[in-house]
């Protein structure tokens, strides 16, 4: 297949479109199942690359889950915790320690449960039944993986009435070095981003202390990889092998902070008993949870445990989750990872990471305040890193 006609573009307004190479050669995707569009694509093929840099860096099944070409999270195959589980929906799932590629799945599709409904999904290995079963339960536009078993393939296909959109890439195609995009009818073109991320990153430890377990490294390179397929600005928290938190596409660094910084508490306040302990109603679907979680945890626009409202979700009223419960809750965690797409220009940025358990940071460095942002680290006995590699993505 040498082009593929998509419905319309971003918006249905933008017609006609199309994806297909410019040297006329084959694509490197076969659509098994569905018909994906423009944003899906850009999902797509933003994400396969994402998983399989994380594969190859650490040697372990990855997995994305993508929303309007930024990651809501990503993981590596590591097992889950009981509490984990149960705070992702898979508490239920025979077998799920023994697939690794099942539990990267679930760790990225369970990171930030709002911001994944509707997700795109990518698999560094050949999907098979048991991820195509876990899968097949969320609120998905599609997946994209190396191949299907014939199993995971029937499965797949009965979401979304059999519209699901399911997409083969050929694991061994390689980009042109050059790439290009037109914005306005004014061509740009640069060069591929083949910077490869792995621990010799790491290595200029700038902060006093020096200690950087193996753990770290690993959930720093979780990080950084991340973020090189995050619209920048971007930062991202990450610990046991998957992202926990992404801020991206904030003007500020600040605010990036803030976003990833909150949405890795909500991770954390997730795995709370209270949280765990909720009495929903039998009726309530998972969607519909994981909105009631985050108000109830978040204090949104609805007080769910308000007179007249907890009736709609719960069996009996439960106790709110007070600020101070959860500041006493996430004063308990630490060596959380957080990295940065460019350098941190204030440590105010430090201080933030800090209240959500950060330990290890990795940040490009190059600021003219680089010692106020090191010091802060020295005060917090972090350890940080300069890798000297910005990581902007647009």
């Amino acid at each position: 297949m040498k082009e593929f006609e998509l419905k319309y573009g971003c918006n249905p307004n933008q017609k006609p479109a199309r994806i297909f190479m410019e040297d006329g050669s084959e694509l490197p995707v076969e659509i098994l199942n569905g018909r994906p569009g423009y944003i899906n694509f850009l999902d797509a093929l933003n994400s396969w690359q994402l998983v399989k840099e994380l594969k190859h860096a650490l040697g372990l099944p990855a997995a994305a889950s993508f929303k309007h070409v930024s990651p809501t999270a990503a993981a590596v195959g590591l097992p889950l915790p009981e509490r984990l589980k149960k705070a992702c929906f898979v508490n239920d799932i025979p077998g799920l320690d023994q697939n690794p590629l099942a539990c990267a799945y679930a760790r990225a599709r369970g990171a930030d449960r709002l911001c994944s409904f509707g997700d795109w999904v990518a698999l560094s290995d050949p999907c098979d039944a048991l991820t195509a079963s876990l899968i097949k339960r969320e609120v998905s536009d599609g997946v994209i993986a190396p191949d299907y078993t014939p199993e995971a393939l029937q499965i797949l296909k009965t979401k979304r009435k059999g519209g699901y959109n399911i997409v083969r890439i050929d694991p061994d195609y390689v980009p042109a070095s050059r790439e290009r995009k037109q914005v306005f009818g004014v061509t740009f073109e640069q060069g591929h981003n083949t910077c490869e991320i792995d621990r010799s990153l790491l290595q200029t430890v700038v902060t006093a202390n020096k200690d950087l377990p193996e753990t770290a490294v690993r959930d720093l390179i979780v990080s950084m990889i991340t973020l090189k397929y995050t619209q920048s600005n971007s930062v991202c928290y990450a610990v046991d092998g998957q992202a926990i938190g992404v801020g991206a596409g904030q003007q500020s660094r600040i605010h990036c902070t803030r976003l990833a910084g909150s949405k890795a508490d909500t991770w954390f306040l997730r795995q709370a008993d209270k949280v765990l302990d909720l009495p929903f109603l039998p009726k309530l679907g998972r969607p519909d949870r994981d909105n009631v979680i985050d108000g109830y945890i978040n204090r949104n626009e609805e007080d769910v445990c308000a007179e007249g409202v907890w009736q709609r979700f719960f069996t009996r009223r439960p106790e709110p989750f007070t600020a101070e419960e959860q500041r006493a809750y996430l004063s308990g965690i630490q060596n959380v990872a957080l990295a940065s797409d460019a350098f941190f220009p204030f440590s105010d940025n430090i201080e933030r990471a800090f209240l959500s358990g950060v330990k290890y940071v990795a940040q490009p460095g190059g600021s003219i305040r680089d010692d106020a942002v090191i010091e802060c680290c020295d005060k917090h006995n972090m350890v940080m890193c300069f890798t000297g590699l910005r990581l902007f993505h647009h």
